[in-house]
């Protein structure tokens, strides 16, 4: 992901830029070299480049835009001999530009203060389109509440502050799995509240930490899909997350020892609003089927969410379950006697995946090994 460079826009492409999406008319014939731009000034437009023998003078080739308008307050444009010609072309993920430096100098002193985790930690192929979403008055509400709390700058530890995970890992989901990547959205609900626990992706845990009674289930369940898989003798699952799997927790922080401590505090919301950013995007850089087609590359053409348990059910009520699989369930945890085990979620998701996206969509369950054992 390229560096921000503070004197101008950059796009945080995910990947390498996929190819760009032909333009084309949305009505009438092919329209070669003409394009009409509505711009906050006016409307300008550029005429078609006529054949060398259309005419002997090439004065009259050049038509301005006054020539076409007979007047400049004209309101309409009429390309004589057709239809309605005006080229589209589809916004893509890629393509959307964020100044970084420009969000900087947009926010006042409170803001940049209470802001500066964010700006520093958030991966920004995230921030470029959840930046204004930061600047909401309930965000705002809730930073001054973990500053309340000790949460502060990304040089916080969880002894200093007591809260979980360390500042420097709330946002890590963002950074191990950028928005283009997203392949599998796995919800949970709150951090670990245990000493070395969380880290910023739902249900892992650093290695050398014990593996939750919850993720050895997930372990077992994957064992009893895909026999191949070796479970680990740990809870690292950056490896996952590298290959596309968002492990998002609907709260961000929780304080130590308190598990729901954190809830109703505005992290709901704003984990709502990073679901609604997935909806719309998710799948966007995925590869496609057939190699040589470009058509919605660069848009959401959707993933998969595992919600299990009640509560994650209800973050992903509002997907488009046409675009997107959403499989539900009961929670890993041990303490719901059934419903999880059996539910054939990742065979399910890989299916999907490699029916829309071909086998390199798939996600890789089984390889946790290299990036758990750097970690």
């Amino acid at each position: 992901m390229p560096e921000a460079d503070s004197e101008q826009e950059v796009y945080y492409e995910d990947l390498i830029s996929p190819p760009t999406e032909p333009e084309r008319p949305t009505t009438g014939p092919k329209v070669k070299e003409t394009e009409l731009t509505a711009t906050a000034a006016g409307v300008s437009a550029s005429v078609p480049a006529q054949k060398e023998s259309a005419s002997p003078n090439p004065l009259k080739r050049q038509r301005t835009l006054l020539d076409m308008l007979g007047s400049s307050s004209a309101k309409k444009i009429k390309l004589d001999g057709t239809p309605s010609a005006v080229v589209t072309k589809r916004q893509t993920l890629n393509t959307i530009p964020f100044n970084l430096n420009g969000f900087i100098n947009s926010l006042t002193q409170e803001q940049r203060d209470l802001l500066g985790l964010e700006i520093e930690t958030m991966g920004k192929s995230w921030l470029k389109l959840l930046h204004e979403e930061i600047k909401q008055p309930y965000f705002i509400a809730l930073k001054k509440f973990l500053r309340e709390e000790g949460v502060g700058g990304v040089n916080g530890t969880p002894q200093s502050c007591k809260v979980y995970p360390a500042p420097k890992d709330i946002y890590s989901w963002s950074n191990y799995t950028p928005l283009g990547r997203v392949r599998v959205v796995i919800v949970g609900q709150d951090p670990y509240p245990g000493p070395k626990q969380a880290h910023g992706l739902s249900f892992s845990v650093p290695r050398g930490v014990s593996v939750p009674p919850s993720l050895v289930n997930i372990y077992t369940e994957i064992k009893s899909e895909y026999p191949e898989f070796v479970i680990p003798k740990h809870g690292n699952l950056i490896g996952w997350a590298k290959n596309g799997v968002l492990m998002l927790n609907t709260c961000l922080t929780v304080k130590a020892g308190s598990p729901g401590s954190h809830s109703d505090r505005g992290w709901e919301k704003f984990t709502d609003k990073v679901i609604a950013v997935i909806d719309k995007w998710g799948g966007a850089n995925l590869p496609t089927v057939n190699p040589n087609s470009t058509t919605n590359v660069g848009v959401g053409r959707g993933v998969v969410f595992m919600a299990w348990g009640s509560w994650a059910q209800k973050r992903v009520s509002g997907l488009n379950r046409h675009k997107h699989l959403v499989l539900t369930s009961a929670h890993p945890s041990p303490r719901v006697t059934r419903g999880f085990l059996g539910n054939g979620h990742f065979k399910s998701a890989n299916d999907w995946l490699e029916e829309k996206y071909g086998a390199d969509g798939k996600v890789d369950w089984c390889n946790l090994g290299v990036d758990a054992e750097q970690a």
